[in-house]
C-alpha cells in the first residue's frame, strides 16, 4: 500500500513537471517570437508597437500588484492602479515615438503622485484612517512595476534593434536557464532564501551563468552590435554586462516572491499560462533594465 502511494505521488510530480514544461515550451515558441517580431518588424514611430507593448504590460503588472496590496490592506481601485502603471513608461514613449519634449516624463510622474495625495483629501470620515493605506499602495504601482519597465521603453530611444534583442535574450535566457538548472539540480539546495523557499541556489547559478553566455556569445557573433574595440575587451565588458544583468533579474525574480511571501500569494495573477500573472512574469525584466541601460551606456556609448 506504502509503495502504491509513492508511487502515484511520484507519477503526479513527474505528471505536474510535464505540465509546467509543455505550458513553458508554449511560450518560449509562441511568445517570444511575437515579442522579436515587433522589434524586427514594426521599428516605425520609435518602436511605437513595443512601447505600448510595455505600458500595457506595466498597467496590468500593477493592477496585480495592487490586488496583492489588498491583503495588506493597502487599497487602490484597480483602475487608478492601471493608470499609474503606465504612467512612467507612457510618457517616455510620447518623448521616443512622437518626440515631446522630455520634460513631460517628470510633469506626467508628478501629476500621478499629486493625484494620489489629492484623491484622498476629501474622502468621508469613515474613511479618513484608511487615506495613508491608500496613499502607500497609489506611490507603490506607481514605481513598481511602473517606474522599472520605464527603462525598457527608455532603450528603444536607441533606434537599435540589435542591442533590444540581446537584452530580451539576457533576460529571458535568465529566467529560462534559472528554471531548467532549478528543476534538474535544486532538488538538495532549495529552501534557502526565506522569500522563495521553493527557488533553489542551482537556479539562481545557472540563470547568472545563463546570461553571461547570452551576452558573451553576443559579442563573439555580433561585434556589430557594439562600439568598435578589440575582441578581448569587448569579451571583458560583455561578460561584465550579461552578470550585471543576470544578478539583477535574480534580484527581480526574489523582490516579488518577498512580496507574494507577504501578501501570501502563490501567483500574482492567472493570465499567463504555466507562469502565473503578468508581474509574475516581468518582475525580472522590471529590474534588470535600468541595470542593463546604465551600463551599456557606461561600458559601450559613454566609454
Amino acid at each position: 500500500m506504502a509503495v502504491s502511494i509513492k508511487y502515484l505521488s511520484l507519477a503526479g510530480e513527474k505528471g505536474r513537471i510535464m505540465s509546467v514544461v509543455i505550458k513553458r515550451l508554449l511560450v518560449f515558441f509562441i511568445g517570444i517570437p511575437a515579442v522579436l517580431a515587433l522589434v524586427l518588424f514594426l521599428p516605425y514611430c520609435g518602436y511605437l508597437a513595443v512601447n505600448v507593448v510595455v505600458v500595457f504590460f506595466s498597467a496590468m503588472g500593477a493592477v496585480e500588484f495592487a490586488s496583492m496590496l489588498e491583503k495588506k490592506n493597502l487599497h487602490i481601485t484597480k483602475t487608478k492602479a492601471f493608470i499609474l502603471g503606465a504612467l512612467a513608461p507612457a510618457a517616455m514613449t510620447l518623448t521616443i515615438s512622437f518626440n515631446l519634449p522630455e520634460w513631460i516624463i517628470p510633469l506626467t510622474v508628478i501629476t500621478g503622485a499629486g493625484w494620489v495625495l489629492l484623491s484622498y483629501t476629501f474622502s468621508k470620515d469613515e474613511k479618513m484612517e484608511t487615506v495613508t493605506n491608500s496613499i502607500a499602495a497609489g506611490f507603490s504601482v506607481l514605481i513598481y512595476p511602473g517606474f522599472f519597465m520605464y527603462w525598457l521603453v527608455k532603450m528603444t530611444g536607441w533606434g537599435n534593434a540589435g542591442v533590444i534583442i540581446i537584452f530580451l535574450f539576457i533576460t529571458f535566457g535568465f529566467d529560462s536557464t534559472a528554471w531548467l538548472a532549478g528543476t534538474l539540480f535544486g532538488r538538495n539546495n532549495r529552501g534557502i532564501i526565506p522569500a522563495s523557499p521553493n527557488k533553489s541556489i542551482a537556479g539562481y547559478v545557472g540563470g547568472t551563468v545563463g546570461t553571461i553566455i547570452v551576452a558573451g556569445g553576443a559579442a563573439l557573433i555580433y561585434p556589430g552590435l557594439f562600439p568598435d574595440m578589440p575582441i578581448n575587451t569587448l569579451l571583458v565588458m560583455a561578460v561584465i554586462l550579461g552578470f550585471c544583468t543576470g544578478v539583477a533579474a535574480a534580484l527581480g525574480d526574489l523582490a516579488e516572491s518577498a512580496i507574494k511571501r507577504s501578501c501570501e500569494t502563490k501567483d500574482s495573477g492567472t493570465l499567463m499560462l504555466g507562469r502565473g500573472g503578468i508581474l509574475d512574469s516581468i518582475d525580472f525584466i522590471a529590474i534588470a533594465a535600468p541595470v542593463f541601460y546604465v551600463l551599456f551606456n557606461l561600458l559601450f556609448i559613454n566609454s
